[in-house]
């Protein structure tokens, strides 16, 4: 059984790159400035299947990655960043913001 994916094995965070080809109308250029905040944020790239069926949230799950890079929010519906933040961390490229994933684990106290 192959190790890959698995957190506890990792050297390095790693990333999924996620260019939207419908949307991008430079899609070398995308995937360019994917990979340069991808390096510069410390992570390993990995892509998706061109044709998955699954839904991207699902892909996030299957590669088990620390984050989602993707060019700017068009590549992304709100919905796709809400489920993905259950999960890791979104990181878009411009304009440069960052969602980090939402808290596994309740506060112990009440925030005041």
């Amino acid at each position: 059984m192959s190790n890959e994916g698995v957190h506890a094995m990792r050297d390095e965070p790693t990333a999924l790159g996620w260019v939207d080809i419908g949307i991008s109308a430079a899609s070398d250029w995308d995937v360019a400035q994917v990979r340069r905040l991808a390096q510069r944020l410390g992570y390993a790239l990995i892509w998706p299947p061109e044709l998955s069926p699954l839904p991207l949230v699902d892909q996030v799950r299957r590669a088990d990655v620390d984050a989602v890079i993707a060019p700017s929010l068009e590549h992304l519906n709100v919905l796709a960043v809400n489920a993905i933040m259950s999960v890791a961390d979104v990181e878009i490229v411009l304009p440069r913001l960052s969602f980090h994933r939402w808290a596994a684990v309740a506060p112990s106290e009440p925030l005041r």
